[in-house]
């Protein structure tokens, strides 16, 4: 398997490509701020170039996303549109209505349930789980799921992840996501069923969105994925034989970006060991 080309910026790339699918957590923003030079890479290529998707595995619909994005600073020059995991799996959702759903998550995710006619249970008395992340993202593992998600698995239920990561970066922080709880719920014998990165939905509804703004059938040989996640970015984009731009300062930084900057070395160890490939690397986006 051959290791990665490394690039500056993706000045390097732009002749190449139409349409640029980007992650968002990990390569625009950290939950906290957002990354002034990868968002002006986006909008130089908006503006040059052609289409930018953000592609997130945020298990709300995008409407509170975008606001999020406004006030950290992000501006709305560098995207296009925005395709969010929880977009994706309102339709999974609602196929299973009227439920009732054990839904687990903060409260703010409470808007991927609304209008889709669930009523709301617990682990005894649902048809099926819905996980959005932990109740508590600051404070939870996975473990604190364990006993509860043993006598669902004995009922058969099926689980749904709205946000199929299993850590984001939040500031200096890695907080556990919805499918560190899909991993566990699968790792005691039960199902999970997934619509984000990497699956293939969210993918169908960014390139659907990438052709109404071109006006015209896209060339899979020129749409390029950027992103910092070996099992959702880089995985949904192999699985799709989509080219891929893998920011190594993201998730994977403390172990792929020094003082000396990007180790190219480490990232190919990191892509051969997960059996992924990346067209490209980048330490931090740039243009």
């Amino acid at each position: 398997m051959t290791s990665p080309t490394p690039i500056q910026g993706l000045s390097e790339l732009a002749g190449r490509y139409d349409v640029l699918l980007c992650d968002v957590w990990g390569v625009i923003h950290n939950g906290r701020e957002s990354f002034p030079e990868a968002c002006a890479a986006l909008a130089r290529f908006r503006a040059e170039v052609g289409p930018v998707i953000l592609i997130s595995n945020a298990p709300r619909p995008h409407p509170p996303i975008v606001e999020q994005l406004d006030s950290l600073g992000v501006p709305r020059a560098a995207w296009t549109r925005l395709i969010t995991s929880g977009d994706a799996t309102r339709a999974l959702l609602a196929r299973r209505a009227p439920g009732p759903v054990w839904a687990i998550g903060p409260e703010r995710d409470g808007v991927l349930y609304e209008g889709l006619g669930l009523a709301m249970g617990g682990p005894e008395d649902s048809t099926f789980i819905s996980v959005t992340g932990p109740y508590d993202d600051e404070n939870d593992e996975p473990a604190d799921y364990r006993d509860r998600f043993i006598g669902c698995v004995g009922r058969g239920l099926e689980l749904i992840c709205a946000n199929p990561d299993i850590v984001v970066q939040r500031g200096d922080k890695l907080i556990y996501c919805g499918g560190a709880l899909a991993q566990l719920y699968e790792s005691l014998g039960g199902k999970s069923v997934m619509a984000g990165k990497p699956y293939a939905p969210i993918y169908e509804m960014a390139l659907a969105a990438a052709e109404a703004e071109l006006q015209r059938p896209i060339d899979a040989a020129r749409v390029l994925c950027v992103g910092d996640g070996l099992p959702t970015d880089v995985r949904g984009a192999n699985a799709r034989n989509l080219d891929i731009l893998f920011v190594a300062n993201g998730i994977h930084g403390a172990e792929t970006v020094g003082l000396d900057g990007l180790n190219l070395s480490v990232v190919s160890d990191l892509l051969r060991q997960e059996g992924l490939k990346a067209n490209w690397t980048i330490a931090d986006m740039a243009w």
